[in-house]
């Protein structure tokens, strides 16, 4: 898995098919598939995914596969863990992943949130779709998500024709996972780069306080951490790219965010509620009485 921190990526950007066009924001999930290849199987298949620790951006799934007689040939191009490479050959590896078209396939699907059920099944998916246009897949490798049999059992369960190897660092140990892991990097680097905020892409000229300078989006990257310092609006925080979820941005919103009291914070008790309605409106705002909401006691 892609969870070290890496250095911000050079601010060029990529003409990577599987990235968003420019100037559109990554509001929904989206899947992309590369060509079909047309070898006579069966075919290895290697998951892995870019995203899972960063604050900012989407996390990527990314799958790999080729003819099983085209492992060796495999082996010696290069791929590995996408994070133990630089920026540059990552890139150039994906336009390796893709010069071969009529051996090497890959697919992508880039959530729009980061949830372990959401990434479960996008595995799947990716998978499924890759089998559904004939593709012959006879085994296949998979970074591990959390606890390792139960996951295996469940996709052998899925695809009983599939063996399956679902391991830690399976990035590292296998070639087809480092390739799956280049076509999920990759992706998600050119998502960041050419990022377009949700909120202002239908008013280009709102004037914001977010910069484009989101380096990595690992929350130890300083340009990362300089954009979530500098891009807070104290009443609604932050634009829909940062995981509010994430510690980093809790804490920023606790410290700079403005303080919220919830009405029925005052109230003693939840069961209060049910007893009677008597004396809940007190200190309610003139909004609530000018639409005239009461409280109830009965329903």
């Amino acid at each position: 898995m892609n969870d070290e921190t890496p250095a911000s990526p050079t601010p060029t950007p990529l003409n990577v098919p599987s990235a968003p066009p420019p100037g559109t924001p990554l509001v929904d999930s989206y899947t992309y598939h590369s060509p079909q290849p047309t070898t006579k199987g069966p075919y290895i298949l290697g998951v892995d995914e870019a995203g899972r620790g960063p604050v900012l951006g989407p996390m990527v799934y990314g799958i790999a596969y080729c003819p099983v007689a085209y492992k060796d040939t495999l082996e010696e191009m290069g791929f590995a863990d996408s994070k133990t490479l630089t920026y540059e050959i990552r890139s150039n590896l994906l336009e390796t992943l893709s010069s071969d078209p009529e051996n090497l396939g890959w697919s992508i699907r880039s959530l729009s949130v980061n949830l372990n059920e959401q990434a479960k099944r996008a595995t799947i998916l990716l998978i499924q779709e890759v089998v559904e246009k004939g593709i012959e897949v006879s085994e296949a490798y998979v970074d591990a998500l959390g606890p390792e049999a139960p996951w295996q059992e469940e996709l052998t369960r899925l695809f009983p024709s599939i063996a399956f190897t679902v391991t830690k660092k399976a990035d590292m140990k296998f070639k087809i996972v480092g390739a799956a892991s280049v076509a999920a990097k990759v992706t998600r680097d050119a998502c960041i780069e050419g990022w377009t905020y949700e909120e202002t892409h239908s008013n280009p000229n709102a004037k914001v306080g977010w910069t484009d300078n989101l380096g990595s989006g690992y929350p130890s990257d300083p340009s990362t951490k300089a954009w979530i310092e500098a891009s807070i609006e104290p009443t609604f925080g932050y634009p829909s790219i940062a995981r509010f979820s994430w510690g980093t941005v809790k804490v920023a919103l606790e410290k700079k965010g403005h303080d919220v009291v919830w009405v029925d914070e005052q109230q003693k008790g939840v069961s209060k509620m049910f007893t009677s309605a008597q004396g809940l409106d007190k200190d309610r705002s003139l909004v609530m009485k000018d639409l005239s909401i009461h409280s109830v006691a009965s329903f």
